[in-house]
């Protein structure tokens, strides 16, 4: 049976602790007017979607899938696999929680060196602390890659959106780690009803 998220949950269970273009992990550039707008652009959509909602399909380094439901408000993330098998992440107040109700195992980490902390700083600034290496354009797409500017070599975000009529949606989160091992989140049947979930969808208790 796979590991159910990323490397830090797979890390943690030996004793350690999605595929990015290798552009992204380059030395940022200065940033270009068009560059700054789009920034800011993922920057407001990071700290207004609440109740975002969609489908995923995860894929690990080595090719494996799982799937299932997510949801996001700002500053904090859930994961519910459907498959290889029941399992929920919750990610909130800078800590992470993995239950793999198969194996009844808990995890429990910080997301302070994590790429998957950037996505969660709340309110989102993408400056400061957190530096982007990478803005790209493709038909009707937009991606953004990011790091901790004190430690970009701890792993990298990247963000892909649909950018239709000047409005984003989110399809894509990549990670990369240190070791460049590769973890991608692809998202369908985007949705964003503007109302936050639940403050007990975000606990981080193995029990709900």
């Amino acid at each position: 049976m796979k590991p159910a998220f990323p490397f830090a949950t797979r890390r943690l269970m030996m004793g350690g602790l999605l595929t990015l273009l290798a552009a992204c992990a380059g030395t940022p550039a200065t940033t270009a007017p068009n560059q700054a707008e789009d920034i800011a652009r993922v920057e407001t959509y990071l700290n207004t979607s609440q109740g975002l909602q969609a489908n995923f399909v995860q894929t690990w380094p080595d090719g494996g899938k799982g799937q299932g439901v997510m949801h996001y408000d700002p500053g904090r993330l859930r994961l519910d696999y459907a498959t290889p098998g029941s399992m929920k992440l919750v990610a909130a107040n800078g800590h992470l929680l993995f239950v793999d109700h198969r194996r009844e195992s808990v995890t429990r980490m910080s997301l302070g060196r994590q790429p998957l902390g950037l996505l969660l700083d709340q309110p989102v600034h993408l400056s400061g602390q957190i530096t982007v290496t990478a803005v790209q354009h493709g038909p009707n797409s937009l991606q953004v890659s990011l790091g901790r500017r004190d430690s970009e070599s701890q792993g990298i975000l990247t963000l892909g959106f649909a950018d239709i009529g000047g409005k984003l949606s989110l399809l894509v989160i990549e990670m990369t780690d240190v070791e460049r091992q590769h973890i991608r989140l692809d998202l369908t049947d985007t949705t964003v009803s503007g109302q936050p979930w639940p403050d007990a969808m975000f606990t981080l208790s193995a029990s709900n």
